[in-house]
């Protein structure tokens, strides 16, 4: 069975636990090992440990459980909202113009190296399963199970080592075929060395398929709708109303909210949607596809006979959304414990860290929107639990300001492995202590490139501190909108929804000046080269 994995590690020597940065006692003599748990699109909000209210009404028991035996940090925040970026990354320690993965589709540099790369070449067995989503091969891995590009809900297609570079079908469902993978690394791995595993969910992402088992889940719940759901983007700039993100407008009858029914009326947009959905359920089988319809079917017909127009529908696009995101969250939640089984079974919780997070978080009908892509609030910061005992006390939690170029330095200092120094991301190792340093960061660097693209939101950078935040939209004029050269700016303390554009306006020179000041010196100091 050792012969199942194509060993890459270098050195034979295995960094102790002794030799990792960070307070407190020791919490064992055995070498760390890593789990890196990433799902797509997860928002902080359907998070019940961060106490909002969807959280509450679909709480998640497992993830709480890392938070109440390690840290939340309620300020985390990625670097650039979208998936293929977020997840170069997460491998570089790089900004997406550094790493050269800017929009989803080509761009990530192969040069440059993966935090996996060092930590196979100091003796760590490195895996990754689930969505890797970057065209290039997984580097740096001793094990990889895949997902096709984005991954399909039911039935996906996995490569592996094993399969040649093919991608080969499996039935099941993705979640939990991910975790069955994750198992199978930890199964089959070298007892005498460390471990660093990723297990990258395919869930939550758009079109937010739950497993047949909780395709009724919380169907006599009604979720309530954000206060700022019907957002008028009064102040903002033209970004703001000119994309195409509305749960309202733009989510689609078939595809997206799942009512197969209307497929032969104009409720659809379009052949592209229709073909998606209908790629969807064919690769169910049929045993699926009969749970499904048996769940889906009458309250899709009780819908359409209710014949909703204008608000009516809207609500119930909404309740539809929201219900089989969190459905597909549930499915998240059980494979967390479930993994976590596996390593109280095995004896690896004590020295192994956990982390949860998400590649971005997600709008959940804030300002009327769903997706991610802006540097507001909703799609900036993303969920993220590190439990690591004997380092970090049980149920503490952070508000330093942190990003996902954070993590390979992260995982490279836990390892006692240097930093190349091109990283620019920072250890969070140093807040493991539960107070903030003196030198960290005080600001926070973002920038959003993929336009024109799906949902059409404008390219713009910015800079974030503690309490204010200052976004720059720029572009030229092209087919879809007029060219944009606007400013925002937000008092997060007073204005937490991000409605009030302060930017221009009397009282607020000062606080202006400091931010463009800021982002200036990001833009010279980091060589950005658009904005």
């Amino acid at each position: 069975m050792r012969n199942y994995f194509i060993w890459g590690g270098g050195l034979a020597s295995v960094i102790a636990l002794a030799s990792c940065a960070g307070g407190g006692e020791k919490a064992s003599q055995k070498p760390l090992n890593i789990i890196h748990i990433m799902t797509d699109d997860h928002s902080y909000q359907t998070i019940s440990a961060y106490g909002h209210a969807l959280g509450r009404l679909a709480p998640t028991p497992n993830i709480d459980r890392l938070a109440a035996e390690g840290m939340l940090f309620r300020k985390a925040f990625v670097e650039n909202s979208l998936s293929t970026p977020s997840r170069a990354c997460l491998m570089t320690g790089l900004y997406s113009h550094q790493n050269g993965q800017r929009q989803l589709g080509a761009g990530i540099d192969t040069t440059k190296t993966f935090f996996s790369e060092l930590l196979q070449a100091h003796g760590y067995q490195t895996g990754v399963v689930g969505k890797w989503h970057m065209q290039c091969e997984p580097k740096g891995f001793d094990y990889y199970h895949v997902l096709d590009d984005q991954g399909e809900y039911y039935n996906p297609r996995f490569k592996s080592l094993e399969t040649n570079g093919e991608y080969v079908r499996e039935e099941g469902y993705a979640t939990t075929l991910t975790t069955d993978h994750a198992i199978e690394f930890l199964e089959r791995r070298d007892l005498e060395k460390p471990f660093c595993l990723l297990v990258h969910h395919k869930a939550p992402h758009r079109n937010w398929m739950p497993d047949t088992k909780y395709a009724n889940l919380y169907e006599d719940v009604e979720f309530p709708m954000p206060e700022t759901f019907y957002d008028d983007y009064a102040t903002r700039c033209d970004a703001a109303r000119t994309q195409e993100m509305r749960i309202a407008d733009d989510m689609t009858m078939i595809y997206d909210l799942k009512v197969d029914e209307l497929k032969d009326t104009d409720a659809y947009r379009g052949e592209r949607e229709r073909g998606s959905w209908q790629a969807s359920i064919d690769r169910m089988t049929p045993e699926q596809r009969e749970a499904w319809m048996a769940a889906y079917g009458p309250n899709n017909e009780k819908m359409i006979a209710q014949n909703l127009k204008g608000d009516d529908l809207v609500r119930w696009k909404y309740q539809r959304y929201i219900k089989d995101y969190v459905r597909c969250i549930k499915s998240i939640d059980d494979e967390v414990g479930r993994l976590l089984a596996y390593l109280e079974k095995e004896n690896l919780m004590d020295n192994t860290i956990i982390v949860y997070t998400s590649d971005q978080g997600f709008y959940m009908g804030e300002h009327g929107w769903f997706d991610k892509r802006f540097m507001y609030e909703e799609s900036f910061r993303t969920p993220l639990i590190i439990r690591y005992p004997g380092k970090i006390e049980p149920g503490s939690v952070c508000d330093a300001l942190v990003q996902n170029i954070d993590y390979a330095p992260t995982y490279l200092d836990l390892a006692g492995v240097e930093k190349p120094d091109e990283m620019v991301g920072t250890s969070l190792v140093p807040l493991f202590s539960g107070t903030t340093p003196s030198d960290w960061r005080k600001y926070l660097y973002y920038h959003f490139y993929d336009y024109p693209a799906y949902h059409l939101v404008r390219r713009h950078d910015g800079v974030r501190d503690e309490r204010y935040k200052l976004i720059h939209f720029y572009g030229d004029k092209d087919e879809y909108n007029e060219a944009i050269n606007c400013n925002e700016l937000y008092d997060l303390q007073n204005d937490p929804n991000e409605l009030n554009n302060l930017y221009g306006q009397p009282g607020y020179e000062e606080v202006t000046e400091r931010l463009s000041q800021r982002l200036d010196q990001f833009r010279a100091d980091l060589k950005v080269d658009e904005y």
